[in-house]
């Protein structure tokens, strides 16, 4: 990684350009700072159409306004965050703001300010780097650093929203007048700005409103998340052409694997992979995959790709590692599967969110009876919450911009709320038998399982958003043995 240039300053202090201490140029000459000002071609973008889901965004913000009127509303997308030294990571617009403006840059605040019963919006950004003052190459996010930014007049054709220079909105928060709410935990300099203007009780309605307001779909977001599945579904593909890599190797082949699927077709992962072989299944969130892949065992996969929008798919397939499942890996598989296609039955308009949680682990229950590791009857089980020391996780959650989305709703809106046409949710039974659990036989300790789809409430039921990967135990041999040559 190469180093930035220090510019030449007497006074450091008053240099607004932060310089590496040890850079190997001890600064700038006046004949060189001049030159760097001419000589360059313009390159303004003029012919720009807006981004796919402007109208979906501009609703979005008709419909905050509706329900906050006569407030000025903050929501900032937040900065780079430090990785280590002068490295930061790779930076994430935050939801809200992605979710109001299509935009993905660091450093973006959209304010919406009251006017005439509405509101208008702005959006804040950086401008383009200066030619003038040398911060395009100087500075270690300017453009010959880290890229071409849109300009402003870019930023309002592609977005739809009049934008301004960002680096002049604390002042002007700071002299607000009149009711504020800001969006909290994603820029510290906002917030400052805003500190005697706001109160966290108002601050967390505005969260909880967006938060609620993802809950329903629009036909943007359910052809994104489509998108996403299927850019899954191929990277599943990827990583059972490779298995046999993985076992010279480890867990992490398997997650470079899927990894460059989510880079080429998409942003990014949605979070980070679970790349589980063996009795690492067993961990419900084993990210670290660095664990040895063994032919006669199983490994759970549970990854997603993130679109260029932001909507991540979340789908997880337990694959035997050599193409065939042996008779009790076969038998708990096919509990799991059970439960799901319970669980999946149960989603449907005017059912209660906990309908499909429900349903599944009352198989799971069943089967953990049958199988003499609980004691009846199942009402009983069920009523104790038995069921969970092999369970563990609930059935699912609601997917998104976030792979957790609508955290933040209230509970009677969400886990106590009513599936309405347009709401997307994970469906996703295990069993975990550990490695150390007396409890169960020795044959059943160290096997984990758990089959996960994305799962969209339609008018007249629902649709399987991942279903091109398959679930029945003989199409996922058949599937694979196809993949494998």
């Amino acid at each position: 990684m190469a180093e930035e240039l220090p510019p030449e300053t007497p006074e450091e202090e008053e240099q607004p350009i932060k310089q590496r201490k040890n850079g190997l140029y001890p600064g700038v000459s006046d004949e060189l700072a001049e030159n760097m000002t001419t000589g360059w071609a313009d390159t303004e973008l003029r012919d720009l159409e807006p981004i796919a889901q402007a109208s979906q965004t501009a609703a979005r913000r008709a419909a905050l306004s509706a329900r906050f009127p006569g407030e000025r509303l903050v929501i900032p997308a937040g900065n780079l965050k430090t990785r280590s030294n002068d490295t930061e990571y790779s930076f994430r617009a935050s939801t809200e703001y992605a979710y109001l403006t299509g935009d993905l840059t660091e450093d973006g605040v959209l304010v919406l300010e009251p006017r005439n019963g509405a509101h208008r919006a702005t959006i804040y950004l950086l401008p383009r780097s200066n030619r003038e003052d040398g911060e395009f190459w100087l500075s270690g996010q300017g453009e010959l650093w880290v890229g071409r930014r849109h300009s402003l007049a870019e930023a309002e054709k592609l977005l739809g929203i009049p934008a301004k220079d960002v680096r002049k909105l604390p002042e002007k928060l700071r002299e607000a007048r009149g009711p504020v709410r800001v969006v909290r935990g994603h820029d510290a300099d906002i917030e400052t700005a805003l500190t005697d203007k706001v109160t966290a009780e108002r601050d967390e309605e505005l969260r909880v409103y967006l938060s609620e307001a993802r809950a329903v779909k629009d036909e943007f977001e359910i052809g994104e998340l489509q998108k996403a599945c299927d850019s899954t579904a191929r990277g599943f593909e990827d990583v059972v052409r490779v298995l046999d890599k993985a076992e010279a190797t480890s867990e992490r082949y398997i997650e470079g694997t899927f990894f460059l699927r989510a880079r080429v077709e998409g942003n990014d992962i949605g979070y980070g992979s679970i790349c589980a072989a063996g009795p690492h299944a067993t961990t419900l969130h084993w990210v670290r995959n660095d664990g040895p892949v063994r032919s006669g065992e199983l490994l759970l996969l549970d990854a997603g790709v993130e679109t260029h929008t932001l909507y991540t798919a979340d789908i997880t397939r337990t694959l035997p590692i050599n193409g065939r499942f042996n008779e009790l890996q076969r038998k708990i598989y096919d509990a799991v599967y059970e439960s799901q296609e319970a669980g999946i039955a149960a989603v449907k308009p005017g059912a209660k969110y906990r309908d499909f949680h429900d349903a599944s682990q009352r198989v799971l229950a069943e089967k953990l009876v049958d199988w003499g590791l609980l004691e009846g009857p199942v009402e009983r089980v069920l009523e104790l919450g038995l069921q969970r020391r092999w369970t563990l996780h609930g059935t699912g959650h609601m997917l998104g911009m976030d792979v957790h989305d609508c955290a933040a709703a209230r509970t009677e809106a969400y886990v106590d709320g009513t599936l309405e046409p347009g709401m997307c949710l994970t469906v996703e039974p295990g069993l975990y038998f550990q490695a150390d659990d007396l409890t169960v036989p020795e044959e059943y300790r160290g096997i984990g399982v758990r089959i996960e789809d994305d799962i969209l409430v339609t008018a007249d039921g629902n649709r399987n958003l991942s279903a091109a990967l398959p679930r029945q135990a003989d199409e996922v041999e058949a599937w694979m043995a196809s993949l494998r040559g």
